[in-house]
């Protein structure tokens, strides 16, 4: 599969959207399994098993149902966790990918293009966004919307376009790269870890009610890579 990594344009706008909620989307059911598959979550379900099995006159069926509701209540949860954010960016920054993106020069949103069925599509994203740290003054980037589309995985696509976010900001002179991502995307951890980028922070502030995150399990790691001395002040 020949891939072309090129600059967004205002024609990608309704395929770059529809791979950012498809691609977001699909860590759901992943998610899910990761928070079942977690002592607190097999705790709480075999409580709720045994709280139903006593309420229910020692009924199997209602024991089963408890613990159904309960599973279903944190499959919930994992899709409103990811679902809320695909909403929120959509009516943000993915609303206006020009504006947000292409309108300042230390920005950038780039595509990935190649030929599917005889037709040119769009299988991957990333962007990144030039900020200032609020003490020293440097010039960073932060890296978003890192996607691959299942047709192009596996060929090496995410760290051909993590490479090509990476040159770009070496080329003006912004001293690391952060990013945010969550403890279920193990394959994202895995691609950032290989290109060099490391743990520096594990937190839970989410866009999802406190709840929410609390009931999936899952929690947001920002990473960083260190390019160099900082060269625009």
């Amino acid at each position: 599969m020949q891939i072309v990594i090129r600059k967004f344009k205002p024609s990608d706008h309704e395929a770059v959207r529809a791979i950012f909620r498809d691609g977001l989307q699909e860590h759901i059911n992943p998610s899910f399994i990761f928070a079942v598959s977690q002592p607190f979550h097999i705790t709480l379900t075999l409580c709720c098993c045994a709280v139903g099995y006593w309420l229910g006159g020692e009924s199997v069926g209602v024991a089963l149902l408890a613990g159904c509701c309960w599973i279903g209540l944190v499959y919930v949860c994992c899709y409103e966790f990811y679902s809320r954010y695909v909403r929120m960016r959509l009516r943000t920054d993915m609303q206006d990918i020009t504006a947000s993106y292409l309108s300042h020069p230390d920005n950038c949103f780039w595509v990935a293009e190649a030929e599917v069925n005889g037709r040119p599509q769009v299988v991957g994203t990333v962007a990144v966004e030039a900020k200032k740290h609020p003490e020293s003054g440097q010039k960073y980037a932060e890296l978003f919307r890192m996607i691959v589309s299942p047709a192009a995985r596996r060929t090496g696509l995410g760290s051909r376009l993590g490479q090509t976010a990476e040159n770009f900001c070496k080329e003006r002179g912004l001293y690391r790269i952060v990013l945010d991502t969550t403890s279920p995307q193990r394959a994202a951890l895995a691609l950032y870890k290989k290109m060099g980028y490391q743990l520096i922070q594990k937190h839970e502030d989410a866009e999802s009610p406190w709840w929410v995150v609390r009931l999936t399990r899952a929690k947001v790691h920002k990473m960083e890579k260190i390019l160099g001395p900082n060269l625009i002040q």
